[in-house]
């Protein structure tokens, strides 16, 4: 039996050039994004775990290698970041942090009985957050909605620094 190979990312290619060249104020953007997202008002770990959930949602490698790269920068455990798959069972979060990842779950995932984010879930992350916390989850989600697209389409590289993530 044969063992997988796997490619190193000094060998894969993305897709699409840095797109910094074609739009220079995207780094801008970027920059605030992740100036109001990291504004203290929740922990980073919970936005991290929030993306790394986005990210295998939509099935970006990008985004999962990403994120999980900063958790474990962050000083994460290995167990919270293999269990955000399945955080509903796994006992490595706090009561807050499963109300963050319910909520970017059900942003990302379409709920064909009724409204994506109901009045229930509101309450209770209301429960946990105060106004601000809860509009930083809320741009914490659409900052990595931003660049799911990104990630999906133009593919950068997993593992590489932004701005080093591109080969053209």
């Amino acid at each position: 039996m044969s063992m997988p190979t796997t490619t190193e990312p000094d060998h894969l290619q993305s897709r699409l050039p840095d797109p910094s060249q074609f739009f220079p104020e995207v780094a801008a953007i970027a920059g605030a994004m992740t100036k109001a997202t990291l504004n203290g008002a929740i922990p980073h770990t919970t936005i991290h775990l929030m993306q790394l959930r986005a990210g295998q949602i939509v099935g970006s490698t990008y985004h999962t290698v990403r994120q999980a790269g900063l958790l474990r920068k962050a000083g994460e455990t290995e167990e919270r970041i293999t269990a955000v798959a399945s955080w509903r069972d796994a006992p490595y979060f706090t009561d807050a942090e499963r109300v963050a990842l319910e909520l970017v779950e059900a942003v990302l995932t379409p709920n064909p009985s009724g409204e994506r984010v109901p009045d229930e879930l509101y309450a209770k992350a209301a429960a946990h957050y105060d106004d601000k916390a809860l509009w930083t989850l809320t741009i914490a989600i659409s900052q990595i909605c931003f660049f799911i697209p990104v990630a999906l389409i133009a593919k950068p590289i997993p593992g590489k620094a932004p701005g080093k993530n591109y080969n053209r």
